[in-house]
């Protein structure tokens, strides 16, 4: 009788365990949206290929990115603006096959998209952000449809820092002020247009074409033209 006693004491003690953790598991798993990765997209240049990562902390910005190059928005439209030191702009749908002296950065899909600021994504080099128009006929600051840029930027000293700061009327972490005193980027344009995504391959193909000879619209002299776009992930 001791033995069987002893079994089933055993038994109930192993299932307890078991049910146990199968309850910490259950209660350690992650969502599928916490789990999901951000997705990365290739944009095919005549100058190379530029690799991106799309934030899902911006998904409004994310889901309309997505949407046009699934539309094949971008294919054929040229980076129509470009200025050495600072960034490279495209998304303009009126670039596609634009003549030459034709003025472009007005285009877009017919809407624009609430800003998504935050803090922990910033101006760094090769950030992907939003173009928008100007505060004045603007001050939701809501982005373009479809316009974006990469940034270029250049190194900022710890004392420039310093300066940064006090004139935008907001701290920096230490690990995004040595981000932008050893890769670069453009602080002043944090908070105020949505940074959505990143180069993560091809930041050598965007510095190229940040240095090509522009008119004086910015405008490159020889077009520089995205070929396609493709989600990869």
């Amino acid at each position: 009788m001791k033995i069987i006693r002893l079994l089933l004491t055993s038994l109930i003690l192993t299932v307890l365990l078991s049910c146990s953790g199968f309850l910490f598991t259950q209660d350690n798993t992650q969502t599928e949206e916490e789990i999901m990765k951000d997705p990365i997209v290739k944009m095919h240049t005549n100058y190379g290929d530029i690799t991106i990562k799309l934030y899902n902390d911006t998904p409004q910005h994310r889901d309309n990115f997505l949407k046009l190059v699934e539309e094949c928005f971008y294919d054929s439209t040229l980076f129509h603006r470009v200025i050495a030191g600072f960034m490279i702009q495209a998304g303009d749908p009126d670039s596609k096959n634009a003549m030459p002296k034709k003025q472009l950065g007005v285009g877009g899909p017919g809407y624009t998209i609430p800003a998504e600021f935050r803090k922990d994504l910033i101006h760094k080099k090769g950030a992907l952000a939003a173009a928008r128009q100007g505060d004045q006929v603007n001050p939701q600051k809501r982005s373009s449809g479809s316009q974006f840029y990469i940034v270029v930027g250049r190194p900022w000293a710890a004392d420039e820092m310093i300066m940064v700061q006090e004139r935008l009327g907001f701290k920096y972490t230490d690990e995004q002020k040595e981000i932008y005193e050893t890769l670069g980027g453009y602080p002043f344009l944090d908070r105020e247009y949505t940074v959505f995504g990143e180069v993560i391959e091809g930041l050598d193909i965007v510095d190229a074409i940040s240095v090509v000879d522009t008119n004086p619209a910015d405008r490159p002299l020889q077009d520089v033209v995205i070929e396609s776009i493709e989600i990869i992930e």
